[in-house]
């Protein structure tokens, strides 16, 4: 199913549940909860979280998502400096993790969906890179995420199961902007997840890269601390995590724990 059906099939269920739910004079709706939710999530999961803030409004008429995506190391810390959120989604578990040390978070995180890396190239292939060895690479510019975010240690996890030693022109401090690279043509090879590629369609083609599934990241996510709208913030880790979340999740790539 593609993602637009499979958006517009959760979009109904979520409306379904929430008609047989209703009560005579509206009791469900007022029992809602409603107000701003902000939600710190990490890059790579932006598209299938901005689909999601559509099913979660739908749900709850009067909240408002808004979100802030990018490394996951980055929200942390900005978690950490103070910032406002009610929601924090990471890219990996040891990330949450820090969070949690930190007392950014409350509870025990969740872990909600899965993803692995992938090998891609700009469309055409113009540096013929066939793979992530060095002949595969054949001299091409790789770039790759910085080891402190989740994606990038990733990457070193796979180099390092392949015996590979990589040397990237850059390391970037979220996925997107690894795949930005690849997509401007400003490299000609890039370490994203599997998602990111499905995001990027035809801009970019995949080179497999044996073993590279076998390196699975976590995404866990849970309520911060800070927050002022606990009953919000949960109603949203239970769209992620319920059938719907889970859903438009495996429609956009992500495996499911």
């Amino acid at each position: 199913m593609s993602r637009p059906r499979a958006l517009a099939a959760a979009t109904l269920a979520v409306l379904a549940l929430g008609a047989c739910g209703a009560t005579d004079g509206g009791a469900e709706q007022a029992t809602t909860p409603s107000g701003e939710l902000t939600v710190y999530a990490a890059a790579s999961l932006r598209t299938v979280y901005e689909e999601l803030g559509e099913l979660f409004t739908a749900e709850h008429p009067g909240a408002e998502v808004t979100f802030s995506f990018a490394g996951s190391a980055d929200l942390v810390a900005q978690l950490d400096a103070g910032a406002p959120a009610d929601v924090l989604a990471t890219a990996d578990e040891a990330t949450m993790a820090r969070a949690v040390e930190d007392g950014t978070v409350a509870g025990q995180p969740q872990v909600v969906a899965e993803n692995a890396l992938t090998l891609v190239v700009p469309a055409g292939n113009p540096g013929g890179v066939t793979g992530l060895d060095a002949a595969g690479l054949a001299g091409a510019d790789l770039v790759v995420c910085a080891p402190q975010v989740p994606c990038g240690a990733a990457a070193q996890a796979l180099a390092a199961d392949l015996g590979l030693t990589l040397t990237p022109v850059s390391e970037e401090n979220s996925v997107t902007d690894v795949l930005g690279k690849v997509t401007s043509g400003q490299a000609e090879a890039g370490l994203v997840y599997s998602t990111d590629a499905v995001v990027a369609g035809d801009a970019v083609e995949v080179v497999p890269v044996e073993g590279a599934e076998e390196v699975v990241n976590r995404y866990p996510v849970a309520v911060t601390t800070g927050t002022d709208q606990e009953a919000l913030a949960q109603a949203w880790i239970d769209l992620v995590s319920g059938p719907v979340g889970q859903e438009v999740l495996a429609a956009a790539g992500f495996g499911t724990p």
